[in-house]
């Protein structure tokens, strides 16, 4: 099956795009390199031969529209994102052009391509803003009220779908993802904390501890993420699902298991918590349970390892 992947040179993509190649489909990758890299596909480009072709070429271009309808892709994950909150709040402009703008080509040339089905990365982290602690897990039915830009603009995506899969008959699964981690997560700009960690553990560098440490988020490794991704090419038409594993983990828990983990002695920086942090985030998964046949499999200890193990060989 012809796939398209955006975004698939940034870390989620890039582990997507492996699966896809090895289960037999031809994949075209379409990313900017804004923050993805080559470095990322060495594996699937040197194996893949002609199966694996990779355009450079920013979703917010309308290029991408008239590529999309020559390669007709029967599938598109749409991975390709502004992804730094902080960006959001500064540059609101900016980043509603390429997170509705571009979602709004890739839609465009998936209609004209009449691609099969859409898989979009929402995100779940943002999605529905603040719960009560009551709410937590967080279900697919709470109220979706963000609190950033980024927020808003992956909102306002999955009422586009919505529409598109009403006026063009163009299917859709969308899924809301915790805060994913895992190799090839870069350490720097709006990096996950497990890759930051990982990086200034091994590194012998001051690792800083925001708040009191004690704010939780949901850690779902990337293998999983990327499991529900290629059930949802066949699954969960028209609906959200969330991706995560349904518990909390503390910024303190997963220090103290990292740093066993590395078997350093770190110095660690107190600083204030930062404005608009979420305090506690976890998903209700029993959506994707049903209707994907999905369930993450990897324990945060054996996930943070891998993490380790592969900044280390970066590192050397």
């Amino acid at each position: 099956m012809r796939t398209m992947v955006t975004g698939g040179a940034g870390f989620i993509g890039s582990t997507l795009v492996d699966r896809l190649l090895v289960e037999g489909h031809e994949v075209d990758v379409i990313d900017d390199f804004s923050t993805g890299s080559l470095s990322n596909l060495a594996d699937a480009r040197g194996s893949a031969g002609r199966a694996l072709t990779i355009h450079h070429l920013d979703i917010t271009a309308p290029a991408v529209i008239d590529l999309m309808a020559r390669r007709r892709p029967e599938l598109v994950f749409h991975l390709a994102a502004q992804a730094d909150v902080r960006v959001s709040v500064a540059r609101p402009a900016f980043d509603a052009e390429v997170n509705i703008v571009g979602s709004l080509h890739i839609l465009e040339g998936a209609r004209q391509a009449e691609t099969e089905r859409v898989i979009f990365a929402a995100s779940g982290g943002t999605l529905y803003g603040e719960p009560v602690p009551e709410d937590l897990p967080v279900r697919e039915a709470h109220p979706h009220q963000p609190l950033s830009p980024y927020g808003v603009a992956k909102k306002a995506v999955l009422d586009y779908l919505v529409a598109y899969r009403e006026l063009h008959a163009l299917e859709f699964s969308a899924l809301a993802l915790a805060n994913v981690y895992g190799p090839r997560q870069n350490p720097h700009g709006e990096a996950g904390v497990v890759a930051i960690f990982a990086d200034r553990l091994l590194r012998g560098e001051p690792v800083t501890i925001f708040g009191d440490g004690g704010q939780t988020r949901d850690f779902v490794y990337v293998d999983d993420v990327v499991d529900a991704f290629v059930r949802a090419a066949t699954r969960g038409g028209g609906l959200i699902c969330n991706i995560g594993t349904g518990r909390e983990t503390s910024v303190n828990e997963l220090y103290a298991t990292m740093v066993a983990q590395a078997g350093v002695e770190p110095a660690t920086v107190m600083a204030p918590l930062r404005p608009g942090e979420l305090l506690r985030s976890s998903l209700d998964i029993d959506r994707a349970s049903i209707q994907l046949g999905w369930r993450p499999w990897t324990q945060l200890a054996d996930g943070t390892r891998a993490v380790l193990e592969f900044v280390r060989q970066q590192l050397s």
